[in-house]
């Protein structure tokens, strides 16, 4: 039987394998949930789904990222796949024809991170070339236009990319250096330039080299540093940006003065984080329930869900949360129309609630109204 526990990455699964503790072949399946008016949950039907529904039958998905209407993932062996509604080009296969079930884009075998926003889609290559597709009407695609695009563009000719997101309008991206770029709309300062003039083309954000992790929203945006501090930027009218305010910034500003946290989601006015020691928390637009704290009420500073110190990761979507503990359970709360909580109902829920009894979720990426998930396994 294989020796398998909790979430393992994709090295350190063939670390195992080699190590010949893990005698089946991983597997990575991916899942949907949610609205399906576009065939954003790729099971070739146009119905919402209140539970998790298998994408296809592969089982080589290694990271998926849920847009407004659509949805994008890499697999593991390099190629890119999206699937959902196509206006303006969004899925990046040269139509603009929707499409149900997942369809490959181009024929390169070398990406490895793809983040998919409202109308736009952003993917990074393995070699650090960066890529984005869709509309372009505020420069979103970053290429020094704003001509829509329904195939991959390369945005400018460098190649040392490491991550991107994409949010509704604009993008966020961290070179190796370590240094913060952005690009796209910014009449909410979300570009952190100090002003709120659209950029077509990236520009860098102050002059710092400790940027790690970044997530765009509809009108704001989130950053971790590699010291491990949390900085956001943008429109703040729902407290969004977590300094006690409801003030909108057009430069990043800290969160407070902890070292500790690990990765950030920002939503469409909420927001959500994981701390190092396992916490999860959140901010902003409270109304549906998506801070998970037990109310309806909108928090400006970051407020903790519940006492548990074992979460892993969080994903934050338009009025939803949803997230994963490190014992591969997977957790959802907010809004839950069209089943997006995946829970089985349309009930909303203003705290965390299991989603099934699986334990071995690895990855949760939470849309505008839908869900997607890997679940990560063995063959026997």
């Amino acid at each position: 039987m294989p020796n398998f526990s909790g979430i393992w990455n994709l090295k350190e699964q063939v670390q195992a394998i080699a190590a010949g503790r893990w005698s089946g072949l991983p597997t990575l399946e991916l899942y949907g949930w949610g609205l399906n008016s576009s065939g954003q949950l790729g099971d070739n039907t146009a119905v919402d789904k209140s539970s998790p529904v298998q994408v296809g039958a592969s089982i080589n998905w290694a990271q998926v990222s849920a847009g407004a209407l659509h949805t994008a993932a890499v697999k593991t062996d390099g190629t890119i796949w999206s699937w959902g509604n196509n206006g303006s080009g969004r899925l990046g296969d040269g139509t603009v024809v929707y499409k149900s079930s997942p369809v490959q884009i181009g024929a390169l075998t070398n990406w490895s991170q793809v983040s998919a926003g409202s109308l736009h889609t952003t993917a990074v290559e393995a070699d650090g070339g960066l890529y984005a597709w869709g509309s372009n009407l505020n420069g979103e695609l970053g290429d020094g236009t704003v001509v829509g695009k329904s195939s991959p563009v390369q945005i400018g000719a460098l190649t040392n990319w490491v991550r991107v997101a994409a949010g509704q309008q604009h993008n966020l991206a961290v070179k190796t250096d370590g240094t913060l770029w952005a690009w796209g709309a910014n009449a909410r300062g979300q570009l952190g330039q100090n002003n709120v003039l659209l950029r077509s083309s990236p520009v860098q954000v102050g002059v710092l080299t400790t940027w790690s992790q970044v997530s765009a929203a509809s009108s704001f945006s989130a950053a971790i540093k590699s010291d491990n501090t949390i900085w956001m930027w943008g429109e703040g009218t729902t407290g969004q940006l977590g300094d006690g305010t409801v003030n909108r910034r057009s430069s990043p500003v800290q969160i407070g003065a902890l070292t500790n946290w690990a990765q950030v989601s920002a939503g469409i006015a909420h927001a959500s984080a994981v701390k190092t020691d396992g916490t999860i928390w959140a901010w902003g637009r409270g109304l549906d329930g998506q801070l998970g704290d037990g109310t309806a009420i909108n928090k400006s500073s970051p407020v903790q869900i519940g006492a548990l110190t074992n979460w892993a990761q969080v994903s934050a979507g338009s009025s939803h949360t949803a997230a994963v503990k490190t014992d591969g359970t997977i957790w959802s709360w907010g809004n839950n129309g069209s089943g997006r909580l995946g829970d089985g109902t349309v009930v909303y829920k203003s705290s965390p609630v299991q989603i099934g009894a699986l334990t071995n979720w690895s990855q949760v990426s939470a849309g505008s109204l839908h869900t997607a998930a890997i679940l990560q396994g063995t063959t026997s």
